[in-house]
């Protein structure tokens, strides 16, 4: 099998890393299109002694890290007038970025703590403590009101009980698309969390589209269908969550969520 082979299944995954981290499908497939090109373009330096999604990971972190100048200086590779890369330097003066890569590898990714150790260059030990830290501080930034769009009420009460213990109010729990849409223009969210499959047939996506054609707000799509939304046809959403999901997954993905919103950017010092 080649190499290209190898990496095609890994590739919708790596775009939804990139997204996370930049808060752009723009921004995140720059990245990961010059990951591809590095690698075409010296495949021999490819890491051929790791599994091949932990390789491609590793070059897109080398990309990464060498076209970051410095983060907490407000630059970087992306465009300095773009929505998202004003609110990251907001928040970035006040959190490392190297954190945050921690916290996304292994609560989003799904990385260990060892190959995310990897990754980005550490010792084991200090990744604990870099995802404790980047928790903590988003955490202290962001708080906001939560919509939840969800007709499994197990997993309803769960994500309920997750958005709490992050310090955020619900705002509601809509079953179907037409109360998804009902509450969030009773009760405007500052944070929608959607399945796609709904109680009556009725779909999540459509309720979120419904929802963003009258006032931006950031969405976390949790659902068992990912196929769905990462086609690369299309935009696809920057927080895509697959069930089942582990609850450090979803913290993660609300953080980040958060992170890049503008409505909880901290007041200039």
């Amino acid at each position: 099998m080649s190499l290209g082979q190898q990496l095609a299944p890994h590739l919708p995954f790596l775009r939804r890393y990139g997204r996370a981290l930049t808060g752009s499908q723009t921004e995140g497939d720059r990245y990961v299109r010059a990951t591809l090109e590095a690698i075409v373009a010296a495949p021999d330096q490819f890491p051929r002694d790791v599994d091949p999604r932990l390789g491609l990971y590793r070059t897109f972190q080398a990309i990464w890290g060498s076209t970051q100048i410095d983060e907490h200086d407000g630059g970087d590779l992306s465009a300095q007038g773009s929505d998202q890369e004003a609110i990251a330097r907001a928040r970035l003066a006040r959190i490392a970025p190297l954190s945050r890569q921690a916290l996304l590898l292994t609560a989003m990714e799904g990385f260990t703590v060892e190959d995310t150790a990897y990754l980005i260059n550490v010792d084991t030990p200090e990744v604990d403590a870099l995802v404790a830290d980047a928790l903590a501080e988003i955490e202290q930034q962001t708080r906001a009101r939560v919509l939840v769009i969800e007709d499994e009420p197990i997993i309803a009460m769960d994500l309920e009980t997750i958005v709490r213990d992050l310090g955020h109010e619900v705002t509601g729990v809509a079953v179907t698309r037409d109360e998804a849409v009902a509450l969030a223009m009773e009760d405007r969210p500052g944070l929608v969390l959607a399945d796609i499959q709904l109680a009556d047939d009725s779909s999540g996506i459509d309720a979120v589209k419904d929802i963003l054609a009258q006032f931006n707000v950031p969405v976390i799509f949790i659902t068992a269908f990912p196929e769905r939304l990462l086609t690369g046809e299309r935009p696809e959403p920057t927080f895509l969550i697959t069930k089942p999901f582990q609850r450090s997954t979803v913290k993660a993905a609300i953080s980040q969520a958060l992170f890049f919103d503008q409505s909880t950017v901290p007041a200039a010092a």
